[in-house]
């Protein structure tokens, strides 16, 4: 995991807003923690970022880079960070292109599952939103810049690559 990227979209379902964040690896391009409720929260943002850590295990020093949301800046969020021993970099106020690589996710997901569908439950969203992440943009969408292969099997590669060194 290197230089996760932060950040938040919503999604509209017959019973209100389901609110999203999710963490990405820079290098590897994969989702490697995201969490969906109700309410965009710091306990939100703490719960992906749990997931990424249980999923992957960074070793200290990793920076982990967000928006300048109120749930990354929460002292709460700010602690677990410095728990995990990662480093907090925040984009530059009013500068969207310094969090490009989560907000193209977002706009792949928004292209290629949200706007073709009509969600009456959160519960049918998170489903469909959790079978795009794991099943398909982690393990089938090829990446031009890994090759033109899948995230999962980029970061396999190169898991073995450096294992075997």
């Amino acid at each position: 995991m290197q230089f996760p990227r932060s950040t938040h979209p919503y999604i509209s379902t017959g019973e209100g807003w389901l609110y999203l964040a999710g963490i990405k690896d820079v290098y590897t391009c994969e989702i490697v923690g995201y969490a969906m409720g109700e309410r965009m929260t710091q306990a939100l943002t703490a719960k992906a970022l749990w997931k990424a850590v249980s999923n992957k295990r960074p070793p200290p020093g990793l920076i982990h880079h967000s928006d300048r949301g109120s749930q990354y800046c929460a002292l709460g969020y700010r602690e677990l960070l410095e728990q995990f021993g990662m480093q907090a970099s925040m984009s530059r106020k009013g500068n969207c292109y310094d969090n490009a690589p989560m907000e193209s996710f977002w706009g792949s997901l928004k292209n290629e599952l949200i706007h073709h569908q009509h969600y009456a439950t959160r519960a049918d969203a998170q489903a469909a939103i959790q079978e795009y992440i794991e099943s398909f943009y982690n393990r089938q969408r090829r990446h031009s810049r890994l090759g033109n292969i899948p995230p999962a099997l980029f970061a396999e590669n190169f898991n073995r690559h450096s294992q075997a060194a």
